[in-house]
Parts: structure tokens; C-alpha cells; sequence
């Protein structure tokens, strides 16, 4: 990540690249297949992220 940002802009990223990840394996099992993918889960490229 860049040095030119913010320390809560830097933040805010932070929980957005958080946000993205992929659902655990462990919580697939355990739902019984039922949750799979991440509804939020969000492109780099394609979409923007509104942190400022």
C-alpha cells in the first residue's frame, strides 16, 4: 500500500480488503453447503471502493 494515504484512509481500506475475502471452508462445511459465497464479496478492478 502506498506511504501518500492517511492513517484512517488506510483503515478504511483495510476492512474493505477484509470485506472481499472468500467465505472459510470451515463454515462451508458446517452450514452444510447452504452458504457458499460471499454476497459482498467485490472485483478490484471493476468496482470502486468509496473510502475517499
Amino acid at each position: 500500500m502506498a506511504a501518500r494515504k492517511s492513517s484512517p484512509r488506510k483503515i478504511r481500506l483495510l476492512k474493505k480488503i477484509r470485506q472481499t475475502s472468500a467465505v472459510p471452508a470451515w463454515i462451508i462445511l458446517r452450514t452444510n453447503r447452504t452458504v457458499r459465497t460471499n454476497p459482498k464479496r467485490r472485483a478490484w478492478r471493476s468496482t470502486d471502493v468509496e473510502v475517499g
